[in-house]
């Protein structure tokens, strides 16, 4: 999800998140990694100002803080973290790839559902059913002949 460097985050065809706009921090990650491990930061933690980003218009933003609400904190960051390589580098792009999937899902608009009226075919359908079934049931009980 990573393209040049200078250009950006892509997240779709249309929204590219700046590079300037994310506050990477580094970290000690624990997990896998031998005596290196105590010594490297290699976990990153990527922060993305929602609220104050020039990548996205008035309606997505509106929408990506709606879809993330429970994510966002109370400056409207959203903090993405990866931590399961072993280089800073790999994480970087883990995270950077993480963060354009978590927008790129919440910017997408559900197709608004068009009501249908069941078919005359299928009302009879139903009907018959309904009918099969009573008279079966019908059929199933004590009679004193």
């Amino acid at each position: 999800m990573t393209d040049d460097p200078l250009d950006g985050v892509r997240v779709n065809e249309t929204v590219v998140i700046p590079r300037d706009e994310l506050v990477a921090r580094a970290s000690r990650a624990g997990g896998a990694g031998g005596q290196h491990v105590n010594t490297s930061s290699t976990r990153i933690e990527i922060v993305w100002n929602v609220t104050a980003t020039r990548a996205l218009n008035d309606d997505q933003r509106e929408r990506v803080r709606q879809k993330l609400s429970s994510r966002l904190d109370s400056e409207g960051n959203v903090r993405v973290v990866a931590s399961d390589r072993r280089s800073q580098r790999q994480n970087r792009e883990s995270a950077e790839s993480r963060l354009a999937d978590l927008v790129r899902v919440a910017l997408i608009v559900p197709k608004k559902r068009r009501a249908t009226k069941p078919s005359r075919a299928a009302k009879q359908a139903r009907l018959d059913s309904k009918k099969r079934l009573s008279d079966k049931k019908r059929e199933r009980r004590w009679r004193d002949d």
